[in-house]
């Protein structure tokens, strides 16, 4: 029977050998095309546009369209974070496995084409859509504010993104033939890179977790906790953006109740999305459930319960 080790080692090869199967640059996916908008670009399973029966086609369209964009700039946000941790784990790796070594710096430097990749697509959607969006985050505060929580807590908040990644894209995205074909290739290359990236994170969440004592482990919980609730910070703040941009821009008058539902609408969408989708995951709940004990889990779950409920 394979040890630990050995089956650490087997998985850190993998990543990279798939990692130089699929490698892709930014040319391959857009190819000289701009983004259709008589297409929706987020599911309705996403983007919870079906609960709103009152909107027009095209506003409904567009409520797909307002949530993309920002769906886009939120990736191109929490990669900025996440490559800086991932080049700061690997230092464990410099003088030992360099094949572990070689899967971190490759994740990072995709993580930084993906950055650019949707710098691109803002730019992109900024000569096609109305204007008037605002992304409200700024990148570099909001992963200096991560990064100064521990690493085992900024692995979890990874690992919880990277997993949703791969069930968007797998339970969504991939199904969608209404969707536009440039987003639809988006992320199925993002998608691509990604399902490495969620192996990674979850063998170094793992690797760090082995090294805490109770009592870091339990602070470190806390930290995973304040991450959390940071994140729906940031998706109130959008979500207000958003609302304010889409309403303006619809092409529809709404009543002050239909413009109520809209925003809460478009917030529930937001936490689903970016918190619930997550935490929900299968494969996130049972890595995170080997880790803490039950009193952690149950602060976690307090936490947690408002968004839920939501």
């Amino acid at each position: 029977m394979e040890s630990t080790m050995e089956i650490r080692r087997t998985k850190y090869a993998q990543c990279v050998s798939a990692s130089k199967r699929v490698r892709w640059t930014i040319d391959d996916v857009l190819r000289g095309r701009d983004f259709d908008t008589d297409h929706k670009f987020l599911p309705d399973g996403l983007s919870l546009v079906d609960t709103l029966p009152f909107l027009q086609p095209h506003a409904a369209r567009f409520f797909s369209q307002v949530q993309g964009r920002t769906y886009a700039n939120m990736f191109g946000l929490v990669e900025r974070f996440i490559c800086a941790k991932i080049l700061e784990v690997s230092r464990e790796h410099w003088l030992g496995d360099q094949t572990a070594l070689e899967a971190l710096v490759r994740f990072s430097d995709e993580e930084l084409k993906h950055q650019e990749l949707f710098r691109r697509i803002e730019a992109k959607l900024a000569g096609t859509m109305p204007t008037g969006y605002r992304f409200m985050p700024q990148p570099d505060a909001v992963a200096a504010a991560v990064l100064a929580a521990s690493t085992w807590a900024v692995l979890g908040l990874t690992c919880h993104i990277e997993l949703f990644t791969q069930a968007h894209y797998r339970s969504s995205i991939e199904s969608d033939a209404a969707l536009s074909p440039l987003w639809k290739d988006v992320f199925l290359y993002h998608w691509r890179e990604e399902s490495q990236h969620a192996v990674l994170d979850e063998l170094e969440w793992i690797r760090e977790d082995a090294r805490l004592t109770e009592n870091q482990r339990d602070a470190a919980v806390d930290d995973l906790i304040g991450l959390v609730g940071a994140v729906d910070g940031l998706l109130v703040q959008q979500a207000a953006a958003d609302i304010g941009y889409f309403v303006g821009s619809a092409g529809q008058t709404f009543t002050a109740d239909e413009t109520a539902l809209i925003g809460d609408t478009l917030l529930r969408a937001y936490r689903h999305q970016y918190i619930v989708s997550g935490v929900r995951d299968t494969r996130f709940v049972e890595v995170l459930g080997h880790m803490v004990s039950a009193a952690q889990k149950t602060r976690i779950n307090d936490a947690l319960a408002p968004l839920l409920a939501h």
